[in-house]
């Protein structure tokens, strides 16, 4: 079902013309079923200013805004901006909104080129605003622009107390914008363009005078119905599952910054963070059966999905474990960390390898990372009972990572445990949880007397993968402009 919202306000009765013509659409009327049609419309504070004041304008991105977030809460799949002055900061707009906003001078252009050739001269009925901003001309670059030359009148016609935004259809309004269209034709003009969503309240009785006036209301309606799969072109955003623990959030987001090939803020990866450390802990659940983190973990993607993130990452090896359930029933995927390391391990050293694992218990016991990992054709190499107490003390213990120590006692149990895994013939050891690289910020390989293992960073990893779908997006909206 399309699902169709229509921001109203900011030109009340034009708002209320594009929604009526939308209801009215023969495609519409024979599929009733497949439509679903929002109006909204709240009060304006700048009603009352200057025309294009200013403010005026930064008032109009508040309320378009808001708008538009509530349309979000209510799964719209296209939203529509009766107000060609709106339409000046639609980029920007579109940037902070999932949900498409349907261009109405994307519209006008193809009903104008499907229709009319190249090179005729179009007169064009705008506001001062649009005029100065040459908005126009950057989509209509083909054909030769016209405007009347008492633009003043024109502006009193739609804006003044006494015109056609104010509800007066007749008398000195009407003859205004008659008078203009009059001077258009006369200038050669095939076609009458209006950037002005008021004139569409009065282009019948523009017609009954002969004046090829383009309906743009209608136009924008007929483009909105037919045109499907319209994507909006919005940076890549990451949506990170936070406090998992905390300084593996942060060591992500890190590594993420650090891999990004930027050269000023605004080519970073917009990135937002629930930080969560009251998620339930995930080997507590594993191991002791103490609290399911599920709940927690599922809100919080929930949240990460409604704030507009395009992928969640989650800087936890053992939160994996409840990754599978959760997926299905989220509409945007969780990066898997797992997945993508064993993808990494198989590209840099081939099948056949034996692969040392240090991870928290409950990450050993729902063998989540032996299912990855044996799938790759990898073998697994784990501590044994006692080396793994060293490795959880590492970790869980006093003086362990997740208590801030990163160093001291914290390295001398972790490197127990991985001595172990490389003397029992590890080829590689994976990091498998998310504080331990923070033990080894300057170290890629651990030597010991039989053997050197190099270190595998899951959070790096994730970091590039990251990074790449971020540049894949880029380079998707670079293509598709």
């Amino acid at each position: 079902m399309e699902k169709i919202a229509v921001i109203g306000g900011l030109g009340t009765l034009a708002g209320g013309d594009l929604f009526f013509k939308l209801l009215k659409n023969q495609k519409v009327l024979k599929n009733q079923k497949d439509f679903h049609f929002i109006f909204e419309q709240h009060p304006y504070n700048q009603i009352e200013l200057p025309l294009y004041h200013e403010n005026d304008i930064k008032s109009r991105k508040y309320y378009t805004y808001t708008i538009c977030k509530n349309f979000e809460r209510k799964n719209v799949t296209k939203i529509l901006l009766p107000c060609f002055a709106s339409h000046s900061f639609l980029e920007e707009l579109q940037k902070e909104i999932s949900i498409p906003i349907v261009n109405i001078f994307e519209a006008l252009q193809y009903h104008i080129k499907s229709k009319y050739e190249k090179g005729i001269k179009i007169g064009i009925l705008t506001s001062n605003y649009v005029k100065e901003l040459q908005m126009l001309n950057s989509y209509f670059y083909d054909y030769e622009l016209i405007f009347p030359t008492d633009q003043d009148r024109l502006m009193d016609a739609i804006y003044g107390n006494s015109g056609i935004k104010n509800g007066h259809f007749d008398g000195l309004p009407l003859e205004y914008v008659s008078e203009a269209c009059e001077e258009l034709v006369r200038n050669g003009c095939e076609i009458i363009l209006p950037s002005i969503t008021e004139i569409s309240l009065i282009v019948d009785k523009l017609w009954k005078r002969w004046f090829p006036v383009i309906d743009v209301n209608q136009v924008y309606a007929e483009y909105t119905l037919e045109t499907e799969n319209i994507k909006p072109n919005k940076p890549f955003k990451l949506g990170i599952m936070g406090g998992v623990g905390p300084s593996a959030t942060v060591d992500l987001m890190k590594k993420i910054i650090q891999n990004t090939p930027a050269k000023k803020d605004q080519d970073h990866i917009k990135i937002v963070v629930e930080h969560n450390p009251q998620i339930p802990d995930r080997t507590a659940n594993l191991v002791l059966h103490e609290t399911d983190p599920t709940i927690a973990m599922f809100s919080t993607c929930k949240r990460l999905a409604a704030e507009g993130a395009d992928a969640i990452a989650i800087p936890c090896n053992t939160a994996h474990a409840f990754v599978e359930s959760i997926q299905e029933h989220l509409h945007i995927p969780i990066i898997n960390m797992l997945t993508s390391t064993a993808e990494y391990l198989l590209q840099q050293y081939g099948k056949h390898l034996k692969v040392g694992l240090l991870a928290t218990s409950g990450t050993l016991q729902s063998k989540v990372y032996h299912d990855v990992l044996i799938a790759f054709g990898f073998d697994v190499i784990i501590p044994d009972e006692q080396h793994q107490e060293f490795v959880m003390e590492s970790i869980y213990g006093d003086y362990g990572v997740k208590a801030g120590y990163e160093r001291g006692a914290s390295k001398e149990a972790i490197l127990k445990g991985a001595n172990y895994v490389i003397d029992h013939g590890a080829d590689v050891i994976i990091l498998g949880c998310t504080e331990l690289p923070l033990l080894f910020p300057n170290t890629t390989e651990i030597q010991t007397p039989k053997k050197t293992a190099p270190l595998i960073d899951p959070t790096l990893i994730l970091a590039k993968k990251i990074v790449s779908l971020a540049k894949q997006r880029q380079e998707k909206v670079a293509d598709h402009p």
